[in-house]
């Protein structure tokens, strides 16, 4: 182990003296990394510290690099330079490296966002020529836009999920499985396929917010008009198709972090709230670069670039020894009973985040992250 490198760590983590960590270098790394296509800045510190969440306070403490996050491939990292982890410039040829690979989230950064109500959202009441779906250059009848203004943009978006919390007495096996897919309305819809998978206990707990998922953009080509009630989009991106009952949102300007530095949570998490309740693409586990939703926000204090790790709840097992190995679970008292402990399966960061609900991208892991996994401090042992 470099001492120098080892000195580089000490004042750096002076900015994070408040988390109780400390960062070590693994052993046998070389004087110097040349930055790659591909790599991430998670990935590079993976390789020297064990603790690469915390990459952002090596490259803080050397002056001489001036955004973290303009590290490109070709750079050469010095590991072993006095003081300093050095850079030499390579070429500027590609993007720069960021924390996480942004083509795994962009869809979650652009198209979806989880909102507290969406009737009062103005909808496709109808579409060109009675149409059942609608596409680019097609037109859609909008309800609610009483004051729409030719050339205005919106967004079409789709109620797709009801999040709510987890009950920590029924999570979090596969038993009791509800779909929370939504229709056109944004009503519960049992059994459709979606981008997520998840469970919803039975009973259901808090309610977190409304997934909406973008299906393409449009402009107002006509207010309304004479006796009509709807004013006229025209469909102008490519993208998914349209149905009777999307809602419209305006075109924002870019509303979400295209850069993230990572960073432990600003305040403890409620143990039996803060879980994973979805993975994504339909799967119930996920693993490195796969997103999951989380049931915590900016209520909870997560920000972007959160990093949070994720735990099996320890089960609880009949002490068999104690009361005979041919007696049942249900046949037990609550004496005979003992509880496990947690396991450690991933960390996670948070890229994207609303008031109860965020996104967040698996970033490394000794097992799969599966759906009701509690959410804990990155550097928890327990």
């Amino acid at each position: 182990m470099f001492k120098p490198l080892r000195t580089v760590l000490t004042a750096a983590l002076l900015t994070v003296a408040t988390y109780g960590v400390a960062a070590e270098v693994a052993g046998n790394h070389p004087d110097t990394y040349v930055v790659k296509k591909g790599d991430t800045l998670w990935d590079i510190a993976g390789k020297f510290l064990q603790k690469p969440w915390l990459w952002p306070e090596i490259w803080q403490a050397n002056p001489q690099v001036k955004n973290p996050h303009l590290i490109y491939p070709g750079d050469v990292l010095s590991l072993a330079y006095l003081d300093r982890v050095a850079v030499q410039e390579g070429p500027r040829e590609e993007a720069p490296i960021n924390a996480i690979p942004l083509s795994e989230v962009e869809a979650f950064l652009k198209d979806m966002r989880v909102v507290e109500e969406f009737e009062s959202l103005p909808y496709v009441v109808g579409l060109e020529e009675d149409r059942l779906a609608g596409s680019l250059d097609q037109v859609a009848y909008i309800k609610g836009l009483a004051d729409a203004q030719p050339g205005q943009r919106y967004a079409i978006v789709r109620p797709s999920h009801r999040y709510v919390t987890m009950d920590p007495e029924r999570c979090c096996d596969n038993s009791g499985r509800r779909a929370a897919d939504l229709d056109f309305r944004g009503k519960r819809n049992i059994g459709l396929e979606s981008l997520w998978n998840y469970q919803m206990p039975a009973g259901g707990g808090e309610f977190l917010g409304y997934e909406l998922t973008k299906q393409t953009t449009g402009t107002i080509s006509r207010g309304i008009t004479g006796d009509a009630e709807a004013a006229t989009l025209v469909i102008d991106g490519n993208g998914r198709e349209v149905r009777v009952g999307d809602r419209l949102i305006p075109v924002e300007a870019q509303a979400y972090d295209l850069q993230f530095m990572p960073h432990a949570p600003s305040q403890e998490l409620a143990i039996d709230k803060a879980r994973v309740i979805a993975v994504a693409d339909m799967l119930t586990s996920g693993g490195s670069r796969d997103v999951v939703a989380l049931s915590v926000g900016t209520a909870d204090g997560i920000d972007n670039g959160t990093v949070l790790s994720t735990w099996r709840q320890g089960s609880v097992e009949v002490d068999r020894v104690k009361v005979g190995i041919d007696r049942s679970y249900d046949a037990t008292g609550g004496g005979s009973q003992v509880k496990l402990p947690d396991e450690f399966a991933s960390h996670v960061m948070v890229f994207r985040t609303f008031e109860k609900v965020s996104y967040a991208l698996v970033m490394d892991g000794i097992r799969p992250t599966r759906l009701g996994y509690r959410l804990k401090h990155p550097d928890a042992t327990n």
